[in-house]
């Protein structure tokens, strides 16, 4: 068995590995630029890029690259090697801090939305030293930030770590103010669970669908599916648990620390969960785990589907982003402690939390709204399109005494009493836990579970961050003034979650009664990417962004230009790869099937004419008639993706044109092809079905 702990970061230039290896100022200044956010001097970068090379050389690398999050919703990166010429035909290995701190991609070539143009093509990378280093593939990885010639942001990275500054500042003013002196540090804390597919390989290639939209655009439901709740938390397959003991093992090496793995509803999904971390160290390290699963499943003879919705009538994936705030003195500001009623400080932070959620509920939305993620919220697998809070039952009771000026009375830890001599009592939590809620507390975290499994979780981070931040900077604003910061702190407290109750929900989500009470509530139901992302240039969400210093107003547009068009490019290459599959396959295939029907019924006929023809007849009659509609509806389509056409020069037009024509007639058309599946042969039926699919792991 091999030895954890010692397998564990082993391939990270971690902490232990800079202190064996760094002279000790060095150490120490490069300690003080992690946990303080100290100015990083070109000699500490000299010191720490020869240390790194040699670790990793003696590791086997050759080559180094930047590791960066453009607005492509995947990592990137470019390879260089430490080969450096010394002019007699001999090479030495080498890396500079120069090379350490600044890298060179062309700017250009990723989405800018318009803020560079394609002849401008210069961009930096630069190396952020609060996120390890780590080995793959015989290569240093460095992560960094990514930026434009004109120093304008293009990727997830740098948002996220300028709203952890910038929430760490006003949230020590803020605790400073309430006399919590000791604290120089606040950071947030990300713990992502991770879902996902996993399919035999074989499947995977003779589906066009899956590979080129991460999705089946057709395909009719399989005898079995998720009905019986028997694969949710059952018995691992052999294959597949060899597949997770492999992941965790090179999960672990790179210092991720994968905790729990099991089963999840629909068959052949799975999750994998971490243990919390920094944010920007859990965002980087969720896109490597992501990346892992993938180059592991290829090992196995699998693939690693993260799409949020691979296939129709089961459950898609999501990723539960588990979200609290700590301080350097390692308190937890969400944990609300044994007398919450008497914790002023928790009840500041909770009701921060609760105003923040309530008048930037758009932002939430929009911050998970995708193609993908459009299939599964408002499903009864996944939270609704309308953001609200669950806070528990003694939670929402605290809530209430507050507002209403009463005494608050805590429920307690009751006994759970098993009536089983031999299994133990114990004490159970103080309130249930509601799966179907977007936003929900689960005891000193809010869980954020409207993510999509294959979403960079620095987006909806680096926005809850600025909005908590927004909201305690303005509580500072006000109780630095008063006289009597005791009597001010519970007033505030008290007015603010009097006016911002309505984001909290403690009942069922999903039901009609709550889609009706909430439009009464005034809260926001945007049921698509487009929708949702029109109101990301509102003037009150350019303003939070702008004013705390996070990205500009030309940057906040240029983002809301890539989603959309990332969006219409999406179910733009949907439509196409639906018509590829319809014209060249699917309807060749019916055709084919309901010749044979028709010349087995002739040639019974010709056998006797008494023989009954029947099922043959009537099969190849309503084949016939459905696949005319089909060839119709085809037609429908391509017209349709051509129609696009007219909406070039307005993202958001044309985003709701994809939306509102051309993913309406892919449903229609889906219909058609799903029924003739039904009923056609297998062995005339051009694609695997979803049963061999899904149970052929």
């Amino acid at each position: 068995m091999k030895n954890v702990p010692e397998m564990f970061g082993s391939m990270v230039f971690n902490d232990r590995k800079m202190q064996e290896r760094l002279p000790r100022t060095t150490y120490k200044a490069l300690k003080k630029t992690i946990k303080n956010g100290e100015p990083l001097d070109i000699s500490v970068a000299n010191a720490v890029a020869n240390a790194m090379k040699d670790w990793a050389v003696e590791m086997g690398c050759t080559h180094y690259t930047h590791w960066f999050q453009p607005m492509t919703g995947i990592t990137a990166e470019k390879h260089d090697s430490f080969l450096y010429p010394t002019g007699d035909g001999e090479v030495i290995m080498e890396f500079s801090g120069k090379e350490l701190i600044k890298g060179e991609p062309d700017a250009s070539s990723f989405p800018s939305g318009g803020i560079r143009a394609t002849f401008e093509a210069r961009g930096y990378t630069t190396w952020d030293p609060t996120s390890p280093a780590f080995i793959r593939d015989k290569t240093l990885y460095i992560p960094t930030a990514f930026c434009s010639y004109t120093g304008e942001v293009l990727d997830k990275k740098t948002p996220l770590l300028r709203s952890m500054e910038k929430l760490s500042a006003v949230a020590v003013k803020v605790l400073q103010l309430l006399g919590n002196t000791e604290v120089t540090r606040v950071t947030t804390t990300v713990g992502p669970e991770q879902e996902y597919f996993l399919i035999d390989k074989k499947m995977y290639d003779a589906r066009p669908d899956l590979i080129y939209t991460g999705r089946t655009l057709f395909g009719a439901p399989a005898p079995k599916g998720q009905e019986l709740e028997d694969h949710y938390f059952g018995s691992i397959k052999t294959r597949v648990s060899a597949y997770m003991n492999d992941l965790d093992e090179e999960l672990w090496k790179l210092g991720i620390p994968a905790k729990t793995k099991h089963n999840e509803v629909a068959p052949s999904q799975h999750e994998l969960a971490p243990i919390f971390e920094t944010s920007n160290i859990a965002t980087d390290h969720n896109e490597l785990t992501m990346e892992v699963m993938k180059k592991t499943a290829e090992k196995h003879g699998l693939v690693c589907l993260l799409h949020e919705k691979p296939f129709a009538g089961v459950n898609g994936s999501g990723k539960h982003n588990n979200w609290s705030i700590s301080t350097n003195t390692g308190e937890n500001l969400l944990d609300p402690g044994k007398n919450p009623e008497d914790n002023l400080q928790f009840q500041l932070f909770l009701a921060a939390v609760v105003k923040a959620v309530h008048e930037y509920q758009d932002l939430l939305r929009l911050t998970v709204a995708s193609a993908g993620n459009d299939h599964r919220l408002g499903a009864n697998e996944a939270p609704p399109a309308i953001i609200s809070m669950y806070l528990g039952d003694d939670l929402e009771a605290l809530v209430n005494a507050i507002v209403e000026g009463k005494e608050y009375k805590s429920n307690g830890k009751a006994d759970m009493l098993t009536g089983v001599d031999v299994l133990p009592d114990f004490k159970k939590d103080t309130s249930d836990r509601n799966r179907t809620s977007p936003f929900a507390f689960t005891g000193n975290k809010f869980e954020f579970r409207a993510l999509g499994s294959s979403l960079n979780i620095a987006c909806p981070n680096y926005m809850l961050n600025t909005m908590v931040a927004e909201e305690l900077s303005q509580f500072y604003e006000e109780l630095k003034k008063a006289d009597d910061l005791n009597s001010a702190l519970k007033a505030l407290i008290k007015k603010t979650l009097t006016e911002h109750k309505n984001i909290i929900f403690n009942g069922d989500n999903y039901s009609e009664d709550w889609v009706k009470e909430a439009e009464k509530r005034g809260l926001c139901n945007y049921r698509s990417l487009p929708e949702a992302m029109a109101h990301y240039v509102d003037k009150k969400n350019v303003d939070l962004f702008v004013k705390n210093g996070i990205v500009t107003e030309a940057e906040i547009h240029a983002r809301y230009d890539i989603e959309l068009d990332h969006y219409a490019k999406q179910i733009k290459i949907e439509a196409l790869t639906m018509l590829d599959m319809a014209e060249k396959n699917i309807t060749p295939s019916v055709i084919a099937f309901v010749k044979e029907l028709t010349d087995t019924a002739l040639a019974k006929k010709a056998l006797s004419s008494s023989l009954s023809v029947y099922a043959e007849s009537s099969l190849a009659e309503e084949l016939s008639e459905k696949l005319e509609l089909f060839v119709k509806k085809t037609d429908e389509l391509k017209k349709a993706v051509a129609g696009a056409a007219d909406y070039q020069n307005d993202n958001l037009a044309r985003a709701k044109y994809y939306r509102e024509t051309v993913f309406a007639l892919m449903g229609e058309l889906r219909e058609l092809g799903d029924a003739m599946e039904s009923r056609t042969s297998a062995k005339y039926w051009c694609y695997p079905s979803y049963g061999e699919i899904l149970f052929g792991v």
